[in-house]
């Protein structure tokens, strides 16, 4: 296109990436051509993926082209994404990918060849993970994402990858991808990069589009007592335990859970009610519902069956 920067409207930046997709898919195209792989191109937006019957022609189409043995090569279609409606990084598209076709490995190649207790360009003494069990707040402050990056994506964004793909039991390994051989030596079972290991109670396939997949419509505040129940002994929301409600969503929708005042989010789950209807029962016990409605469809607000603790 010529331009003297990168361009800075999202018009002219959806225009880029319209030209840009089909150069990258020619250089793709090439490159596997010369190892008589065919490949075919599949652009995702949130919102085919936050939606349950896009989601699941997604990934019967993902499945189909791999039954074909085409290679699909999947981008977000950054000519139509915008803010509300963007995944906004490969590294969360490739989790969700990873999950949606549940597969045996996810492998994030990128300029260094694992995670560092450090940035290893500024410090010498900085030691590289070979197996992280779990993606701990800990392991979460050892992302240093450099400002001069020219795409979007850094260690961060890996780190949340791997949080999506160890919830869906599918392992994952971080290394460099200027290593000749590395895919090779990464399927020859070498111990290559970091190893992010999933979790042994691997979530179904619901319950993984409902925590990860699904953008959250609003918030909702729970109290000591409801966060014990939910945590530890696996029971439903029900009205009593919720203290605020935040943001206007309808019954069936997804929201979030925190525990407590400015509490970090620890769950997410499908509401029987509306947020209206919430801020009419929050506190309430279920046998005050129908007085407080005129009506009572559910005693729960999110069944347990509808609810993913992350």
């Amino acid at each position: 296109l010529k331009l003297p920067e990168r361009p800075r409207s999202i018009p002219e930046k959806q225009a880029a990436a319209a030209v840009g997709q089909s150069v990258l898919m020619w250089q793709y195209e090439a490159a596997f051509g010369r190892h008589h792989v065919q490949v075919g191109q599949v652009l995702l937006t949130a919102q085919d993926i936050s939606d349950r019957a896009r989601y699941l022609n997604a990934k019967n189409t993902l499945l189909a082209l791999l039954k074909f043995d085409v290679l699909p090569i999947v981008n977000e279609n950054d000519t139509v994404a915008v803010e509300e409606i963007k995944v906004g990084d490969n590294d969360n598209l490739s989790a969700l990918v990873a999950s949606l076709i549940d597969a045996d490995l996810l492998v994030l190649l990128t300029d260094v060849d694992g995670l560092y207790t450090d940035d290893p360009a500024v410090n010498a003494r900085a030691r590289k993970l070979d197996t992280v069990e779990a993606v701990t707040e800990d392991i979460a402050r050892l992302a240093r994402d450099r400002a001069d990056r020219i795409s979007v994506g850094g260690m961060a964004t890996k780190l949340q990858a791997a949080r999506k793909a160890a919830a869906a039991g599918v392992p994952m390994i971080i290394a460099s991808g200027r290593e000749p051989g590395v895919l090779g030596r990464i399927v020859a079972g070498e111990p290559v990069g970091t190893y992010f290991a999933p979790k042994a109670a691997r979530l179904g396939a619901r319950k993984r589009w409902i925590a990860f997949a699904v953008p959250p419509q609003g918030w909702l505040t729970v109290d000591a007592g409801a966060l014990d129940a939910l945590t530890q002994r696996g029971k439903s929301l029900l009205p009593s335990g919720i203290v605020e409600v935040k943001g206007d969503f309808a019954s069936g929708e997804v929201v979030a859970l925190r525990g407590g005042t400015g509490g970090e989010e620890f769950a997410r789950g499908v509401v029987n009610f509306d947020a209206a209807e919430l801020r009419k029962i929050r506190g309430a016990k279920t046998q005050e519902i129908e007085r407080r409605l005129g009506y009572k469809s559910f005693d729960e607000v999110i069944h347990r069956d509808n609810l993913v603790i992350l």
